[in-house]
């Protein structure tokens, strides 16, 4: 039993804070919140906060985490002038060059960073389409290693030919039914749910999107998908199939509340009209729409169900929700601060419809994925201007500690063993991957 003493718990959605207040963890949850709580326990540790601020933690609705050893990358990479360029001269060289070593590595690094910076879930989706079977077990390892809670998925596309979508919707059914068999499991910390993978619906045949049903049906699991990230993908499906690019994967039955869609820059109203029945999640992804120059999206004021996501630009949820909410005022969009936090919120959602238990408040029953914050404020932090203080105020340097499923990953800045040494064998390890790329046509 852990006993984290006068804290002030901040509520992100409805905004509330409270200050002067003891929180009890145990055996994954909170048990109890509210005052002088050490006369009613009698706990094996006990932490004084001294009015330090504590929150949920904070969760990342899309990644990559395959890409974490891209940054600084020194590859030859061939000029692009497109979106479609950037794919094919980056992306697909890189996921391809990925190997087992490569993507643990990876996964660490991945893990390691969300930590730091607060975050304490990451819904990820990963490519490597030459080390695909095991490849989620692999990333899973890496999550585990370090106490991250995850929605892991596996790429399926058709961009590396028949064997390799088999290939792929192998690996996620076989990894559903590993997650499965743990989830009944006296053993299992269960900090790992998975999602059936898809790249996008331009690298998908109907025949591919067909089985893809069968997989979502096997595994009673949600697809998760990039959707109109660029304008190829609705002209792709408009050219081939007559059809709106959300109408076709509600023709073969892919949408459900588990749905996790990402991007979604060209949704028209039809689509978002499908999307919003279907009781979906739309990621949205500012800072790699904008690095990629792919347009933004001006009708997320139109989505029911929306959540932040970085889609592989680091795991900051600080940094991203301060892009989303800028942008959506440099665009004149007509979303508030508040809007935001409440979209960062909802990732939340998420886990609790995949891990079917309760996220994102620091409230008795709900799981103990908490951060606690060194945040000074230099005005009065009260319920009415939480959003303000968080987006104008809060960054990854105020995370001082943070507790995942009731136990602590990382405390006083420090993590529980040595990660120089991880570190630099991801140095060596990065090299070696940058080597292969380029001998890659």
């Amino acid at each position: 039993m852990l006993l984290l003493k006068n804290a002030n718990i901040i509520q992100f959605y409805p905004p509330k804070i409270t200050y002067g207040v003891d929180v009890v963890v145990e055996d994954k949850l909170i048990i109890d919140v509210g005052k002088d709580l050490d006369k009613n326990y009698k706990a094996d540790r006990e932490i004084n906060l001294e009015n330090k601020f504590i929150s949920n933690g904070l969760v990342c609705s899309h990644n990559h985490f395959y890409s974490a050893l891209a940054r600084g990358i020194l590859a030859d990479i061939k000029p692009c002038n497109n979106f479609l360029d950037i794919l094919k001269n980056l992306w697909w060289k890189l996921d391809r060059a990925i190997d087992e070593e490569t993507l643990y590595y990876s996964g660490l690094i991945g893990a390691l960073e969300a930590i730091k910076s607060g975050t304490t879930s990451v819904v990820d989706h990963n490519a490597s389409p030459s080390f695909i079977s095991g490849s989620l077990s692999t990333l899973k390892k890496s999550f585990e290693k370090v106490g991250l809670r995850g929605i892991l998925s596996y790429e399926i596309t058709d961009r590396n030919g028949m064997e390799g979508m088999k290939c792929g919707l192998k690996e996620s059914i076989d990894f559903s039914k590993i997650i499965d068999e743990e989830k009944i499991s006296s053993n299992s910390s269960y900090l790992i749910e998975t999602a059936i993978g898809a790249h996008a619906p331009f690298t998908l045949s109907n025949n591919s999107l067909d089985q893809i049903r069968e997989a979502l049906k096997i595994s009673n699991r949600g697809i998760h998908i990039h959707v109109s990230e660029d304008e190829t993908d609705l002209t792709f499906s408009h050219h081939n199939f007559k059809k709106d690019v959300m109408q076709r994967l509600d023709d073969f039955s892919l949408l459900n509340d588990k749905s996790i869609i990402v991007h979604g820059v060209y949704l028209n109203d039809n689509d978002i009209s499908i999307l919003n029945k279907r009781d979906s999640f739309l990621v949205h992804n500012t800072r790699s729409n904008m690095n990629n120059g792919v347009g933004y999206m001006k009708k997320l004021n139109k989505i029911k169900n929306l959540a932040i996501g970085t889609d592989g630009i680091s795991t900051n949820m600080f940094e991203e929700i301060k892009f989303a909410f800028f942008k959506n005022n440099d665009s004149h969009g007509t979303l508030t601060a508040n809007d935001f936090i409440i979209f960062l919120y909802n990732g939340n959602i998420i886990l609790q419809r995949y891990f079917n238990k309760s996220f994102g408040k620091v409230e008795k029953g709900f799981i103990a994925d908490l951060v606690i914050y060194d945040y000074l404020p230099p005005t009065h932090f009260v319920d009415e201007n939480i959003a303000g203080h968080f987006i104008y105020g809060f960054s990854s340097r105020d995370v001082k500690t943070v507790i995942i499923n009731g136990n602590i990953v990382y405390e006083n800045r420090k993590f529980p063993f040595d990660i120089s040494s991880i570190y630099s064998e991801a140095r060596k390890v990065s090299k070696k991957l940058w080597e292969k790329m380029n001998k890659i046509n």
